[in-house]
């Protein structure tokens, strides 16, 4: 039986032929556009593809509403059954299209750079490699955010065209595509990292312009590549014990080493342009998103036992400063009394949290119009390599200070925290890794449902005694039921979009089935061990 789309599709094609039909040839010439381009450059497909992706995951509800405040970095007091587990399907339902429309796009880079006819005008753009390789690194990080969200998944491969199962982003021929297990996904993510590196031509352009991360240096995509390889091959080494050999030929070929690589996407400076965070606050009047009292207190050094960090003044502002005056500045304080953060999980809204002056905003570096987003920094790679080393103590310092000295803490500041780090074990180096994660809350997510931390000396967990700052009075942390559950644990995944039980329900069965139920409490691949 045909699904809905396909009913859609083709009485969409129907009417589409009727017209066409009765169009005469002037009508059909009228109806060209002359000030837009039949051919889109790949350039601007690659650079609003990537804009595109970090609105829709970097926003006020991909990320804010679901990783930012499940990992305790941000907490809220309109829509507290959110952070309590039960979000809305409209934010799965979303940021499945979003992900799936970004990687539609990146598809469709490569495949310009493969029609004949359009390669002359193509590669005057940037090395036609070059452009093939970075869409594939960017389409190997758009399916791993789908497969540690959701599961299995529908796939595409630029490595394994012709694999049968691997039919997402071929919507003419697979109205309905196959979902791929989390193990297949992972092992050609893993491959497709390490071909696309080894297509780049370094020394020439990636794009001559529209590549808002690396500015079309190969070199440095080369690098973020194997990084990401790297990140993906760590967190999955536990059950699929080929990862360690990925893990040592991605350090063999070169992974970031300094600040300098960062993967960051610029922001710029008008609306559409802006940071996704910024607008939120700024365009989108949300300022109902407030840092979590957890990672406050982590960063004054009330909990974690690693003393007072000075990154609390990047993350947080202090008290009393209101949202209009926000934007034109304000003083840190060395008054710690003004910063308590909101408290996670609160039974219900709270009047006294409502006022903003007994908050703490995200501080001004965060709420940055032109403030950068992370796909991946140094920090994290030296953490990974801290714990393949037997969580080696020189790798782990490096990690908190190129976290750090990005963030542009003073010097002294950096030496004074550094020379009191307690030593480097799994648990000192998660959680510092865990700071670092603050600007990639599904990173954060991913790690905590690998490792387990932060543990609950840093994060409420469900069931535990939450304390308010205003008054010391205690609650306790009662998620609410999402889905047919009520999580015992921070959710292990997020529900399929409902659409899919109707769009494609065979294929969503056999998914949900193999998971043991579409629900927020099934372990995903890399979480089992």
């Amino acid at each position: 039986m045909k699904n809905i789309k396909a009913i859609l599709l083709s009485s969409v094609i129907g009417i589409s032929t009727m017209s066409m039909v009765s169009c005469t040839k002037d009508l059909a010439e009228i109806n060209v556009n002359p000030n837009n381009p039949e051919i889109v450059p790949t350039n601007t497909i690659f650079n609003g593809a990537n804009r595109f992706l970090f609105d829709n995951t970097r926003d006020g509800w991909w990320m804010a509403r679901m990783s930012m405040p499940w990992m305790q970095y941000s907490a809220q007091n309109n829509y507290v059954e959110e952070d309590k587990y039960q979000y809305r399907a409209n934010q799965t339902n979303n940021g499945w299209a979003a992900l799936y429309r970004a990687a539609s796009n990146y598809k469709d880079v490569i495949d310009k750079c493969e029609t004949p006819e359009l390669v002359a005008q193509m590669e005057a753009l940037g090395s036609i490699p070059n452009q093939i390789a970075a869409s594939r690194i960017m389409l190997a990080y758009v399916f791993d955010n789908l497969v540690t969200h959701f599961g299995d998944i529908p796939y595409w491969s630029y490595g394994q065209k012709d694999n049968p199962d691997f039919q997402a982003l071929n919507i003419e021929e697979y109205l309905a595509p196959a979902y791929v297990s989390q193990e297949e996904v992972y092992k050609d993510l893993l491959k497709e990292l390490k071909e696309a590196a080894a297509q780049l031509e370094v020394g020439k352009d990636v794009f001559t312009d529209g590549d808002n991360i690396y500015s079309g240096d190969a070199g440095q995509w080369k690098k973020f590549a194997n990084s990401l390889r790297l990140r993906i091959a760590n967190r999955i080494k536990a059950v699929y014990p080929a990862a360690n050999a990925e893990i040592q030929d991605a350090i063999n070929s070169g992974v970031f080493t300094s600040n300098a690589d960062n993967a960051i996407h610029a922001s710029g400076t008008s609306d559409a342009e802006g940071n996704p965070f910024w607008k939120t606050f700024y365009v989108g009047k949300r300022n109902d998103f407030w840092p979590n009292s957890s990672f406050i207190n982590l960063l004054k050094g009330t909990t974690g036992g690693f003393g007072f960090d000075p990154r609390l003044y990047k993350i947080a502002a202090p008290k009393n400063i209101t949202f209009p005056e926000y934007n034109a500045g304000y003083e840190d304080s060395p008054d710690m009394k003004l910063y308590t953060g909101m408290p996670y999980g609160l039974p219900r809204v709270e009047a006294y949290f409502t006022a903003e002056a007994n908050l703490n905003f995200f501080a001004k570096d965060i709420l940055k119009v032109d403030r950068g987003e992370v796909l991946m920094e140094y920090s994290e790679v030296a953490f990974i390599l801290s714990e393949i080393n037997n969580w080696n103590q020189a790798d782990y310092i490096k990690g908190v200070r190129a976290n750090m000295e990005r963030q542009n803490i003073d010097a002294a500041a950096i030496d004074k925290y550094v020379a009191a780090l307690p030593a480097a074990n799994q648990k000192n180096v998660m959680t510092q890794k865990y700071i670092t994660l603050f600007f990639n809350p599904d990173e954060a997510w991913n790690e905590f449902r690998r490792t387990g931390y932060p543990d609950s000396d840093i994060l409420l967990m469900p069931g535990e005694t939450g304390r308010r700052p205003n008054d010391n009075s205690t609650y306790m942390f009662t998620p609410l039921q999402s889905g047919n559950v009520v999580a015992t644990r921070l959710p292990d995944r997020v529900r399929y979009p409902t659409n899919q039980q109707t769009l494609n329900p065979e294929n969503w069965k056999k998914a949900a089935a193999e998971l043991g139920g579409d629900e927020i409490d099934k372990k995903l691949y890399f979480a089992k061990k």
